[in-house]
């Protein structure tokens, strides 16, 4: 049988009751189940504000909108980031009129701090860290360096639904973390994501603008008592980037079994590593300093990448590759000599199947298959 790189695990009977419960309602929209999530969100992870989008895409956009327009920061101001991720990360960066300066990667894969330190200059604005597979990396370094450059710090986290920090849910300290709740993510949807900023006051603003820049959404003129105040006013031009609730309903199902899920990912990742503990030319990624993962992927390092992809797949056997190096598309382009250990590493990794479907059995087998392709 094939063994997928990804297969969501939906409770598909508690999603269908919370469905069914906004269709009965006749509110699938923003405010119903989207105001909840957004309080349950909250307590599970002890952030300060929530608030439920479209997508995670979308809120990395709008922590720069808005921190731009707040804070005055000027077209092609510069943000920090990484070019081994997916390219929304940097796609946000340029939709907010803002220039993304790559640093390269460490050993985790995620943002090396003397690589960034170099990189600051009086146009740097913000750095962007990218928690790829759920790992914090040298997250504390970055953190240190931003609150000694007066540096914004968004934390896209992505990839890191559950992940703690020495016990704390990652990004408590950043100024803005954006969440993914996409059909394949730890929490998965279909698609939707939260963004949670430190400060309420840019939490009240995300909300106005992701909905259009109108000052009240409709569920709060409904209010659930049928009365529509039909009046509102539009203060600026903002986005459609609220979520909803048929997405909502089905996060709050993802929710209740998202650290029983991140644990069994964790247990996965204890098998690979036990099981190609051996294996001389393969390299795992480890997790970050004092991180608890969500193990959102195991990734591994090997010289021949293309060449072991293809031998998996031969044997029903699906793994990915996250990322390419973004400075090899067309609209990041620049030598890969700028950035050498994240053009190395996107040439080299491996994302390992991780949900809840792959068994010990299957790691074991897909790990002496490995052992044998690559000795």
């Amino acid at each position: 049988m094939a063994i997928q790189l990804f297969t969501p695990n939906f409770r598909v009977e508690e999603c269908l009751e919370q469905i069914r419960e906004c269709l009965e309602k006749g509110w699938t929209g923003l405010g119903f189940k989207t105001n909840e999530i957004e309080e349950q969100w909250k307590i599970y992870t002890g952030l300060a504000n929530a608030h439920f989008l479209s997508s995670a895409t979308v809120g990395l956009h709008l922590a720069l909108d808005i921190f731009k327009k707040e804070l005055q920061w000027q077209d092609e101001d510069e943000v920090i980031s990484t070019p081994l991720t997916f390219v929304s990360t940097n796609h946000a960066i340029k939709y907010a009129g803002l220039k993304p300066v790559f640093a390269d990667v460490d050993e985790f894969l995620c943002l090396c701090p003397k690589s960034v330190e170099k990189l600051i200059t009086a146009k740097t604005k913000a750095v962007m860290f990218v928690g790829i597979g759920g790992n914090t990396g040298q997250y504390d370094a970055i953190k240190k360096l931003c609150d000694e450059h007066g540096l914004k710090l968004i934390l896209d986290a992505a990839h890191m639904a559950g992940t703690r920090l020495r016990g704390q849910h990652a990004g408590h300290d950043a100024d803005a973390v954006v969440y993914s709740f996409q059909a394949v993510k730890n929490l998965p949807t279909a698609d939707s994501g939260m963004i949670c900023f430190k400060e309420p006051e840019y939490d009240a603003i995300a909300r106005k603008l992701s909905w259009l820049g109108i000052n009240k959404d409709t569920y709060a003129r409904t209010a659930g008592k049928g009365a529509y105040k039909w009046r509102y006013d539009v203060e600026e031009v903002g986005f459609k980037y609220h979520g909803n609730s048929i997405m909502a309903g089905m996060a709050l199902v993802g929710l209740k079994y998202l650290d029983r899920d991140n644990a069994y990912r964790r247990q996965l990742a204890k098998w690979y590593v036990a099981a190609l503990g051996d294996a001389k030319n393969v390299s795992i990624i480890p997790d970050g300093i004092d991180c608890e993962s969500s193990h959102h992927l195991l990734q591994i390092r090997v010289a021949d990448r293309d060449g072991l992809l293809q031998k998996l797949n031969e044997n029903e056997i699906y793994p990915g590759v996250h990322y390419a190096d973004n400075t090899e598309y067309k609209p990041y382009l620049q030598d890969g000599a700028l950035c050498p250990n994240a053009r190395k590493a996107s040439n080299e990794i491996i994302s390992l199947p991780m949900h809840m479907g792959v068994t010990q059995t299957d790691v074991n087998h897909i790990a002496s298959l490995i052992c044998a392709i690559t000795q």
